[in-house]
């Protein structure tokens, strides 16, 4: 396909409560939404698909931020790609390559090349992820993704374990909890005595090093699924001396920005769990790359969230598809994080008979959600298009 036109929109978008970690605390989601026109060349069919990227307003959570990310992709990526013939998912990362780093930036990109791609195939974007190439799409019509429960750091255990036994209430069958110091076995402890038999993990976002094994020693004792992120957001060596010395199995998140370092990781030892994120991994085709890598190794792997728009949470449902995810994926629903959701419709939700919460992937082609035209234009902070060369405004002399 031939890409057009890339359009960039830097929204915050406004959490109904603070959401509080170990690195960072967020009032509101920035996110960068990634508009790319394109036609086929084959059939001269034109279409627009939507990608969105959240790498949060400050380099709390990654080296990223939202505004540092529209500008690489307004002066480098978006340049690079516009005007282009682009085929697959990897002719798109061949082009991105010579930049170093900037996995964000670069997914907004992957992603609505996916988003496009389907809708120019008339093809679901979790079809296309499960073939593996766009002309040969397989995987079910309607799938359905268990989902899971997360809560930062609250203002008091009660809160916490109230909020825990909702989501229970409601038929999640899982839960995670921020963990910071202040905000550590205490807390753990006071959700594991009150619900004994739900799975639990702790997301430590990068907030502790290897001094503090006697803590994660700890841990051991309420039967977690997994310890995410522990230590530091670059460390891959540190992380397999923790996973040799306690029970509890470590994920990777921060760590895993791209298929090498998964690789690295796996050839360390440094983890049991991958978490899956399309932003941080550079998107949809980066993402699908380390799923696979995991898949052969035996590590099993989950889909995270960066709290995205419908947009990005229909891309995290399409990959929590895969068959190497065995765990509820961080996809909510909207009302959970914002008074009002960015883009329509949202996705869909429901809780089986047996139990269990579940989002299903939506049937249209590419994904179903785009941004509300009203709700984007109120959001957005910061913009800027990227035409191909031929096209763009010659600068005054």
């Amino acid at each position: 396909m031939l890409v057009d036109r890339i359009d960039l929109f830097h929204v915050a978008m406004p959490l109904l409560y603070p959401w509080r970690t170990a690195s960072h605390e967020e009032w509101a989601i920035h996110s960068l939404l990634v508009r790319m026109a394109g036609t086929d060349a084959a059939t001269g069919d034109r279409a627009t698909g939507w990608g969105e990227t959240t790498p949060f307003a400050d380099p709390t959570y990654s080296p990223e931020w939202a505004s540092g990310a529209l500008g690489v992709l307004r002066d480098w990526l978006g340049p690079a790609v516009v005007g282009r013939e682009v085929g697959s998912g990897e002719e798109l990362q061949r082009l991105l390559k010579p930049f170093k780093g900037n996995p964000f930036a670069k997914a907004g990109l992957d992603l609505a090349w996916w988003d496009l791609e389907g809708k120019l195939r008339e093809v679901p974007v979790h079809r296309l992820l499960a073939g593996g190439a766009a002309d040969a799409p397989s995987g079910p019509d309607d799938p359905r993704i268990e989902v899971g429960a997360d809560f930062g750091v609250q203002d008091s255990l009660d809160d916490l374990v109230r909020l825990v036994g909702g989501a229970v209430d409601e038929g999640f069958r899982r839960v995670k909890l921020k963990f910071r110091p202040g905000w550590d076995v205490d807390m753990v402890s006071a959700v594991r005595s009150t619900f004994p038999d739900l799975p639990l993990h702790v997301d430590c976002n990068s907030g502790y090093t290897l001094a503090d094994l006697d803590l994660f020693r700890r841990l051991d004792r309420f039967g977690l699924v997994m310890i995410e992120q522990p230590l530091a957001h670059d460390d891959l060596v540190d992380h397999a001396k923790l996973a040799r010395a306690i029970e509890t199995p470590v994920c990777l998140d921060e760590t895993i920005t791209s298929p090498d370092r998964a690789r690295h990781a796996i050839e360390l030892g440094s983890c049991a769990w991958v978490n899956l994120k399309h932003g941080r991994l550079g998107g949809l085709t980066a993402a699908r790359q380390v799923h696979d890598l995991c898949l052969d190794a035996g590590i099993r792997c989950w889909v995270g969230s960066m709290l995205e728009s419908a947009v990005g949470s229909a891309f995290s449902v399409a990959l929590a598809t895969l068959p190497n995810v065995h765990y509820p994926a961080d996809v909510f629903p909207s009302d959970r994080h914002y008074a009002r959701d960015l883009a329509t419709p949202e996705v869909r939700f429901e809780t089986a008979p047996g139990g269990g919460r579940f989002a299903l992937a939506d049937p249209a082609p590419g994904i179903a959600p785009a941004p509300d035209p009203e709700m984007l234009e109120q959001w957005t902070l910061e913009r800027a298009t990227v035409l191909p060369a031929a096209e763009r405004p010659t600068p005054a002399q």
